[in-house]
């Protein structure tokens, strides 16, 4: 079953082949990201000069339509350009996947919205909380907000938040909140992702107008509020680019865990064996093998994803109940065979990976904690995608 979703875009794209350019700006902060990664893990924060750079780069603003400012990409491109700041660091490549997808998404509101949003500030970032967490009243006009929002990834950076609020009919809808209107409450002291600022937002008694607010079912379906049908943000399937954008983090720290195996375990002595150095032991030669073709497949699977929602956005027609549910399958098989690659280049380099010194730590940390999100969560995806296969129209999760 599809459904339209709006007039289409004369623009020519090969959505096979990510922006160059922004990737390349991406690749160029690398070394910058590197230096910043102990400083923000420690602040539990990204570093303002990050945010600054990131910023300027215009990665924050790859879905944006060109109207906004914006480079109005494709999420290939987004998450290339992510998975290459995350091979920098991947607390920084979280906050950059969801600021990109806060703010790109920020272009389906309400004209009225838009204009209040971007109006002001060309620069604008949007986080996101996805989960309710309010205590909101339906009022003359909008709604009164009050609440806590845990997990607001980035929101130091902020100047709006989108959150989910409850609508008097009891559905969950998405509405904007500018940053004047919230505070952080600092709870965010975990093992791994430790940059990324997931704090709790907290608002009390904000109004918020009516036009700022989106039905979520509404955003499921490409339903959105936005006038401008032009733009190809409003043909992006919303749930299903809300999952696929957080396994750009995992591409990178699977690529830099790679990088970091190739550069240095070679000339490794392999302890207690008869080898010198590791680039001549099978069992070695055997794990790298095991771990790139890992690493190979999840990228190749990535694309795939990538293009069945870019394609849903370039021809504004929904993709299909049993695509929705294989696109958040396979969005755990990715994150599932990125945490395997690591695993098996944690074994190869041996046990001074685990050392607080070794960025492989990091790495390895970063990953477990990414790739345990709820929307990535590789057997609830699975569930989702088999009773759809085996003709099970009962929905448990929102696709």
């Amino acid at each position: 079953m599809t459904q339209p979703a709006g007039a289409v875009s004369a623009e020519p794209v090969d959505l096979t082949i990510p922006d160059s350019e922004l990737v390349a700006k991406a690749s160029a902060l690398v070394p910058m990201i590197r230096d910043y990664a102990t400083q923000g893990a420690e602040a539990r924060r990204l570093a303002p000069e990050v945010v600054k750079a990131l910023d300027e780069a215009g990665l924050f603003r790859s879905m944006v339509p060109t109207r906004l400012g914006g480079s109005n990409g494709t999420l290939r491109t987004a998450i290339e350009a992510t998975a290459e700041v995350a091979r920098g660091d991947g607390s920084t490549g979280w906050v950059t996947a969801l600021m990109t997808l806060g703010t790109g998404f920020g272009a389906t509101w309400s004209e009225q919205a838009q204009d209040d949003i971007f109006g002001g500030n060309p620069n604008v970032k949007i986080c996101g909380v996805f989960s309710p967490g309010d205590k909101s009243e339906s009022v003359e006009g909008g709604y009164m907000v009050s609440g806590r929002w845990p997990y607001g990834s980035g929101s130091f950076a902020a100047d709006w938040a989108s959150l989910t609020i409850t609508l008097e009919d009891g559905t969950p809808g998405m509405a904007q909140i500018p940053r004047e209107a919230f505070t952080i409450e600092p709870t965010w002291f975990v093992a791994g992702m430790q940059g990324t600022g997931s704090d709790t937002i907290v608002v009390e008694d904000h109004f918020v107008p009516e036009y700022r607010v989106q039905r979520v079912p509404d955003m499921f379906a490409s339903k959105f509020r936005s006038p401008f049908t032009e733009d190809r943000i409003v043909g992006v399937p919303f749930n299903a680019a809300a999952a696929a954008i957080l396994i750009a983090p995992q591409l990178g720290l699977g690529r830099h865990a790679l990088e970091l195996t190739r550069a240095k375990l070679p000339g490794k002595p392999v302890a207690y064996t008869a080898y010198s150095a590791a680039k001549d032991s099978p069992t070695h030669q055997l794990l790298v093998a095991k771990a790139a073709t890992k690493l190979h497949m999840a990228e190749l699977l990535t694309e795939k994803m990538c293009l069945d929602i870019d394609t849903a956005a370039a021809t504004r027609v929904m993709p299909s109940p049993e695509t929705l549910a294989r696109l958040r399958n396979d969005t755990g098989v990715v994150a599932e065979l990125i945490r395997e690659e690591i695993d098996l280049l944690l074994t190869a380099n041996g046990a001074g990976s685990f050392a607080d010194a070794n960025v492989m730590n990091r790495i390895w940390r970063d990953a477990e904690a990414g790739g345990r999100h709820a929307l990535v969560t590789t057997e609830i995806g699975r569930e989702a995608y088999g009773r759809v296969l085996l003709g099970n129209d009962e929905p448990t999760i929102a696709l």
